[in-house]
C-alpha cells in the first residue's frame, strides 16, 4: 500500500520523446507548396507507413525529417541522426560491401578497427557476413538492399526512414525483406517511417498508416493488433484495404 508520504514524493513519469516529429510543417519548391501544415510523429518502437499518390509529398516528408531538405516552416524534432534507405541501394561500386556498410559510421568518432567490427556485426545481422569482401555489382537485388539496410542501421539510429525500399524487388524477396526489417526492428527498437505505394505492405507492417494528399495529412488509420495473422486481427485486411483505397480515390 502506498503511504501518503510515498505518494507525495513519487516522481511523475517523463514521457519519452518521439524518435522523429514534424509540427505544422509547410514547404515550397518555388511557387509550388508541396507540404501544407503537416504534423506527424514516429515513436521509438513504432512503424508508421506513409501512403499517397505520386506527387503527394511523401518523399519530401522523408527529406525534411532526414535533414536533407531545409527551408521549411514549422518544427522538426529528431532524436539523434536519422538513417535513410532508398528504393535504389545506392552502394558505392568501388568499395567492398564491408566498406559500404562502414560508410554509415562516417559521422562517428569510432576508430577504423571499431568501425570495421560494427560493420561486420551489421552484415551478420542481415545475413551477409560471407559477402563482406564482395563487390556491390556481384550482389543480387535483395542482397544489395540488405547491404543498404545494414549501412543505415550500423550507427544504431533511433529513427529509420525508408523510401520505397522494397519496391524494385520480386514478391518472394520482398517478403523476405519484410521479415528481416521486423527482426531488426524488434531487436533494436528504433522508430520507422515507411513510404510505400503498396497498401498491403503498409497494412502488413505498420502500427499506423497515414494517407497524404496534396501535401496534407488526409487520413490516419491505426491498425488493431498490428503484424498479426488475419485471424487474430479485430478487422480483416480487406476492410483496411478498402478504407485506404477509398481515401486514395481508387
Amino acid at each position: 500500500m502506498t503511504t501518503l508520504y510515498e505518494a507525495a514524493t513519487e516522481v511523475p513519469a517523463v514521457a519519452e520523446p518521439p524518435a522523429g516529429e514534424l509540427r505544422s510543417v509547410s514547404k515550397w519548391y518555388g511557387g509550388n507548396r508541396v507540404l501544407d501544415d503537416v504534423t506527424l510523429r514516429v515513436k521509438r518502437g513504432e512503424i508508421v507507413a506513409l501512403v499517397g499518390r505520386s506527387g503527394s509529398g511523401k518523399s519530401t516528408i522523408l527529406r525534411v525529417l532526414s535533414g536533407l531538405a531545409g527551408d521549411f516552416q514549422g518544427r522538426r524534432e529528431v532524436q539523434g541522426a536519422p538513417a535513410v534507405a532508398f528504393q535504389e541501394p545506392r552502394l558505392f561500386p568501388w568499395r567492398s560491401v564491408r566498406d559500404n556498410v562502414r560508410y554509415g559510421l562516417a559521422r562517428t568518432k569510432l576508430s577504423r578497427a571499431e568501425a570495421l567490427s560494427r560493420a561486420d556485426q551489421a552484415l551478420a545481422e542481415v545475413g551477409l557476413a560471407d559477402k563482406a569482401q564482395a563487390w556491390p555489382l556481384t550482389l543480387s537485388g535483395g542482397q544489395a538492399q540488405r547491404v543498404s539496410l545494414a549501412r543505415a542501421l550500423v550507427a544504431e539510429p533511433q529513427l529509420l526512414l525508408l523510401d520505397e525500399p522494397f519496391g524494385a524487388l520480386d514478391a518472394l524477396t520482398r517478403l523476405s525483406m519484410h521479415r528481416l526489417l521486423l527482426n531488426l526492428w524488434h531487436q533494436h527498437n528504433f522508430g520507422v517511417l515507411l513510404v510505400t505505394h503498396d497498401v498491403d505492405e503498409a497494412i502488413a507492417l505498420a502500427d499506423t498508416i497515414v494517407v497524404l494528399e496534396h501535401g496534407r495529412v488526409a487520413h490516419t488509420l491505426p491498425i488493431e493488433n498490428p503484424r498479426q495473422p488475419h485471424g487474430l486481427r479485430d478487422r480483416n485486411t480487406d476492410d483496411y484495404r478498402a478504407e485506404l483505397l477509398a481515401q486514395l480515390g481508387v
